[in-house]
């Protein structure tokens, strides 16, 4: 369930705004002033959050930039102030998308929609890259670099890696990874994620260095 923050000091607008939301699904938190929206949209983590500009406290174009410093949440400006210069300084502050009150809401869900569809967009573009400390694999071309060195790899060490690439600070049991790297019919035992896991530090790992795949004695592996 996507986690929607409102921050809005209209009570009455932001009862409406979170029956709706609710009723499509999604889990919304309410603020109603600035300096309590920015404090919760700091500390927690949001999918979206949606924003007045006129708000008690700290308006709205200063909680906006204040987030922007230390999050890159979704932001959606709402307010009565439908100025070119106040969607440019929404806008400018850091906002996805503006929409002018009053609106429907069959807007306000349309706009909500597209700003996800472009978060996804942008995270599947991405997906194809994963990377941890000074580790980068590039999953479609099948390349592992180390500190922007190449590091040469068998199909089941990429495979593994990866594994603990999606997984990293998760820890992972050898039935868990035997099952996902060599298939869960294989006839291979349960010692050989062991060698493979020693070939993979050997690669990657620097002489003196502390491995960032650390065994839990009894368990598995972890990456952190």
């Amino acid at each position: 369930m996507k986690r929607i923050l409102l921050i809005e000091d209209e009570k009455n607008l932001v009862r409406f705004i979170q029956l709706e939301l609710e009723h499509e699904a999604f889990a919304v938190q309410a603020a109603y002033d600035g300096k309590t929206g920015l404090e919760l949209a700091l500390q927690e983590d949001w999918d979206l959050i949606l924003l007045d500009i006129m708000l008690p406290v700290m308006n709205g174009i200063e909680v906006c930039r204040r987030i922007r410093t230390a999050k890159k949440t979704p932001i959606l400006m709402l307010t009565a102030r439908d100025s070119v210069e106040d969607r440019v300084s929404g806008l400018d502050s850091g906002a996805d998308d503006y929409i002018p009150k009053p609106f429907a809401i069959e807007e306000l869900l349309a706009r909500i929609r597209a700003v996800f569809r472009r978060m996804e967009l942008e995270g599947n573009a991405q997906h194809a890259l994963l990377s941890f400390q000074h580790i980068t694999v590039d999953l479609d071309a099948r390349l592992v670099y180390k500190d922007k060195q190449p590091v040469e790899l068998t199909k089941r060490e990429f495979d593994l890696l990866v594994m603990f690439m999606k997984n990293h600070h998760l820890v992972l049991t050898r039935d868990m990874l035997l099952d996902q790297v060599w298939g869960f019919d294989s006839l291979v035992e349960t010692n050989v994620v062991d060698v493979y896991v020693r070939y993979l530090r050997n690669k990657l790992d620097q002489s003196g260095e502390n491995s960032c795949i650390q065994t839990v004695r009894g368990i598995g592996y972890v990456m952190r």
